[in-house]
């Protein structure tokens, strides 16, 4: 299932032109699209006030433009995690999919606004990551990997490796732990959270 969206790392080198054409096939091909995303703010990457300024523009245009093709957002921020809620609760969208969320001081807000915080391989070793999975209510969470990247053999062992959507177990079980609750009861449960979240045509008996 696809998700299409501008990431605000890019924003340097994302042209009006090519936005734009981005936008007009992801209305044409909404049926297809099962979230804007991924959008946001990068503060890590992007240090210069006046692109900061220009992600956030770009940033409110997408979350107004998922409105208007009915899409939820899945979120990326980095190190702009103040601004891009603030941003997000301006903008009235009511289906939000935080991914890689890593603030635990603003949990109670996301928990508060009804959105979602996906979990990757990351949850093996950061503890802000570990916090998040404790707070968030089960029924807020998905699995994810942030593939190729954060494999658990990178994680844990620092060895080079390729991550792929078999990790997401490996996910579940951690956050069964944390939550000190059946894996069993973890996996059901994420897997229904997506399959409504997103409206996938899947049957999960």
């Amino acid at each position: 299932f696809l998700s299409v969206g501008l990431h605000p790392e890019y924003i340097k080198e994302i042209s009006e032109k090519e936005k734009d054409e981005l936008l007009d096939w992801i209305k044409k091909n909404k049926e297809k699209v099962v979230s804007v995303g991924e959008i946001g703010l990068d503060y890590f990457w992007v240090k210069e006030a006046e692109w900061r300024e220009r992600q956030k523009e770009l940033f409110r245009e997408l979350l107004e433009f998922s409105k208007e093709i009915r899409k939820p957002v899945t979120i990326y921020l980095r190190d702009a995690y103040e601004d891009g809620v603030k941003i997000l609760e301006d903008s009235g969208v009511e289906k939000v999919h935080l991914h890689m969320f890593n603030y635990p001081k603003l949990i109670g807000k996301i928990i508060e606004n009804g959105w979602f915080v996906s979990i990757n391989p990351i949850i093996l070793r950061n503890k802000s990551h570990r916090k998040i999975a404790k707070k968030m209510p089960l029924e807020k969470l998905f699995l994810e990997t942030d593939a190729p990247w954060n494999s658990p053999k990178r994680i844990v062992e620092g060895v080079k490796d390729r991550n792929d959507p078999t990790s997401i177990r490996i996910v579940a079980q951690k956050i069964a732990e944390i939550k000190k609750i059946d894996f069993n009861t973890v996996w059901k449960q994420v897997g229904l959270n997506a399959k409504n979240f997103f409206e996938l045509p899947i049957n999960l008996s």
